[in-house]
This record gives C-alpha cells, sequence and structure tokens, in this order.
C-alpha cells in the first residue's frame, strides 16, 4: 500500500475501531442494566434493537448524503455526533431515556458505514480495495475482543455510566485525527466503474442485484449479532461466570472472527469478486456448527463450536461486498453501499430481540439454534447474485440507464 493508503486504513480502522465499541459496550453490561431498570430480557434485547432501528433507517440517507457532500465531512460529522449520545448514554435515569438515546446514537452511527466505503473507494484503486477494506473491518472483531475484557472491569471501578462517557471522549480523538489527517481523494481510482452521471437516488433504490446483496448480508448479520449480544449474557446468567470471565471467553470467537475477516478480504482480492467461491463452504460449516454449539452441554465444547461458526462466517463478510465496491460507479457507492449495509442492520434490529424473547419462553440453546437459519439465508443468496463485475453491470443497467446517457426530466418525460 501507498503512504496514503496506509493512512485512510489506519484512521478508519480507529474509527470502525471505536464505532464498534460503543454499540456493543452496552451488551456487555446488559445485565448490569437489567438489574438497575428491572428489565427482562425482552426489553433488554430491546435497547439493542431500538440502536439498529435508527441505524438502519439511516443507511441510505447516510450514503444520499456522503454522495453530495462529501464522504470525509460526513464521516467526520457522524464521529463526533455518535461520540456526544454515547456520553449521554451514561446519563440516562431512566428505561424510556435510554431508548431515546440509543435510537438517535443509531441514527448517528447509521450515516457512517456508507461514508467510510466511499473515503476508502476514493483512495484505493480496485485492486487494493477489498484486502484494505478487510484490513479496517477486522476492527469490528477487535473490538469484540477488546470491550468484553475492558468494559465490566472499568465498569466495575468506576460504574457502568462513566464507562460509557470515558469512551466517548476516544471517540472525540478519533473524530480529530480523521479530520487533520485523512489524505486527500485519488483523482480517479483505477479500472473504476464509468460515471453514471445524473442517476436519480430512487434509480439506484430500484436495482434488485443490490437488494440481493443486502439480503446476503442479513443472513450473515443475524449470526454475528445474535451472538454478540446474548453470549455475555447466557454466559452470565446460564453458566455462572462473572462478565469479566464471560468477556475472556468471548475473546476467542471474537479473535477468530478478526482473523476470519482479514482472510475474506484477501480472498476477495484473489477471486476478484466471486464470492460464491468463499460463501458456500464457509456457511455450510457455520450452520452445522451453530446447531452443535446449542446442544453440547460442555462450555468448552459450545465455546469450540462457537468460534467455528464465527470464523466461518467472518470469511464471508468482505465477500458480499467484493463485487458492488469493486463494480458501482465512485458517486453511486454512497448509496449502493448503504442498501446492502441496510440489510445487515435490519438483522440487527430483528434479530436480539426476538432471541430474547426465545431464550425467556423456551431456552437460550433454542435460540442459539434458531440462528442456523442466518447462514442458509446467506448462502441461498449467494447463489443468486452476480459473481464479477461484467454480470453485475449488466444486472445494474437493467435497472439504470448506462454511463454517459442523460435522465430525461419530469417535462420530457410527459412530452414524450
Amino acid at each position: 500500500m501507498s503512504a496514503p493508503v496506509r493512512t485512510t486504513v489506519i484512521l478508519l480502522f480507529a474509527a470502525w475501531f471505536i464505532d464498534y465499541v460503543d454499540r456493543i459496550a452496552i451488551a456487555v453490561v446488559l445485565p448490569t442494566i437489567g438489574d438497575e431498570f428491572d428489565l427482562d430480557r425482552g426489553q433488554q434485547g430491546l435497547l439493542v434493537s431500538v440502536f439498529f432501528v435508527a441505524y438502519a433507517l439511516c443507511q441510505i440517507p447516510g450514503g444520499m448524503l456522503a454522495d453530495r457532500f462529501g464522504a470525509k465531512r460526513v464521516t467526520c460529522w457522524a464521529l463526533l455526533a455518535w461520540s456526544i449520545f454515547t456520553a449521554l448514554t451514561g446519563l440516562a435515569w431512566s428505561f424510556s431515556v435510554l431508548l431515546l438515546v440509543r435510537f438517535a446514537f443509531g441514527a448517528a452511527e447509521g450515516i457512517f458505514p456508507s461514508a467510510s466505503m466511499k473515503v476508502l473507494v476514493e483512495r484505493t484503486s480496485v485492486g487494493e480495495r477489498m484486502g484494505a477494506q478487510g484490513l479496517i473491518m477486522s476492527s469490528n472483531a477487535l473490538a469484540s475482543v477488546a470491550a468484553p475484557l475492558a468494559v465490566p472491569p472499568l465498569a466495575a471501578v468506576v460504574g457502568w455510566r462513566w464507562s460509557f462517557v470515558l469512551a466517548a471522549g476516544v471517540g472525540v480523538l478519533v473524530y480529530v485525527a480523521v479530520r487533520l489527517w485523512l489524505p486527500a481523494p485519488r483523482d480517479q481510482a483505477e479500472g473504476a466503474a464509468p460515471a453514471a452521471s445524473g442517476v436519480p437516488v430512487r434509480e439506484v433504490l430500484r436495482i434488485g442485484v443490490l437488494w440481493r446483496f443486502s439480503l446476503m448480508l442479513f443472513g450473515y448479520a443475524a449470526l454475528t449479532w445474535g451472538l454478540s449480544t446474548w453470549i455475555p449474557s447466557y454466559l452470565n446468567t446460564e453458566r455462572g461466570l462473572s462478565l469479566t470471565s464471560a468477556g475472556v471467553l468471548v475473546a476467542v470467537p471474537s479473535l477468530a472472527a478478526a482473523l476470519g475477516t482479514l482472510l475474506g478480504g484477501r480472498l476477495s482480492d484473489r477471486f476478484e469478486g466471486h464470492h460464491r467461491k468463499v460463501i458456500l463452504p464457509a456457511m455450510s460449516v457455520a450452520a452445522p456448527a451453530l446447531c452443535l454449539m446449542a446442544v453440547l452441554p460442555s462450555l468448552a465444547g459450545a465455546i469450540v463450536c462457537g468460534t467455528i461458526a464465527v470464523f466461518a462466517a467472518s470469511l464471508c463478510y468482505m465477500p458480499i461486498f467484493a463485487v458492488p465496491l469493486r463494480s458501482l460507479a465512485p458517486e453511486l457507492v454512497g448509496v449502493g453501499s448503504a442498501i446492502v449495509v441496510f440489510g445487515g442492520q435490519v438483522a440487527g434490529m430483528v434479530v436480539p430481540p426476538v432471541l430474547g424473547v426465545i431464550a425467556d419462553a423456551v431456552s437460550f440453546e433454542a435460540a442459539f439454534a434458531v440462528l442456523a437459519l442466518g447462514p442458509v439465508i446467506t448462502a441461498v443468496l449467494a447463489m443468486l447474485t452476480p459473481q464479477d463485475t461484467e454480470s453485475f453491470t449488466t444486472a445494474v443497467h437493467r435497472r439504470m440507464p448506462p454511463a454517459g446517457t442523460p435522465v430525461p426530466t419530469s417535462t420530457e418525460k410527459e412530452s414524450s
């Protein structure tokens, strides 16, 4: 990588890392918050899912903002805003106030992913893009290691409220670094798709193939968010471990997820998209591993199976994005990537409370077994989506005009 690309990767890695820590910290301390506010598991799951309601709703508007006002500007807006709401999480005095703050927090974070992806696309060539994105997105898995290890002892010393305030301070520091040191964009990413100037956003939203990639990400995110939300509570309430001990155990599958994300990015570049080559074998391992995790009585066996499932699923994250990010015109990356990310956030919105209800009504084991549907959805959609830029572009042009084709105004349409 060139020096500007390395700097971009480091800064976006830091932004995604604190994004993810701020997001999952609440799952780590859910038992404590549940005790303080007298919440059942369904209500605790709602604290997680209300974030995803706002997060999902703001994905596409975030992409539109990035395409209109610039990716760096929107990335900085998001960083500063979600840091403020992270601090306000620690000041909430009731369950309803906490819900409102987490909703606002989700809206602030929701405009970030597509802006971040556009920042990277503007500063990389096609050949290095997915490897760089894999490095950046490995931050999510590493944050999943850091948060369970750091937040419980920090909360034990200063309280769960102050732990959110301190995390917000780190977010402000990252905001300053991105604002000051993010390199300027390349003039034109090498090998990028031709510009699709004049294409209205509504035409992009009608591209069915992008929604298929979105549904593919839904299946992946159902697995990852289901486990990351409820594993700490499961180990604490069902296995009798302290939150600190649970955090140590959660670090094992999280490290596997980081490795899987990195490897998935490299495989995406090597296979030039062709996500089916990674997703089908990987999800064929993840689904049965989840089922085994749900039925094994041994804690060690459950952790091993869960780690295998998470590693296999994480191999698929970057391949899901490979073809869209390699193929979309630069000025459509914001909205296009937001459509794909939207599916993952819908999973985060729906799955945690559903699993919480299943855990209360039946058991945690039954809830985890239901997650095996996620890998099945992703594998099926991998068979129904384009595998390379040529087939993706053909599918896209069925819904929108090729580059250089003028888009008729409403007056022209009426006269014709």
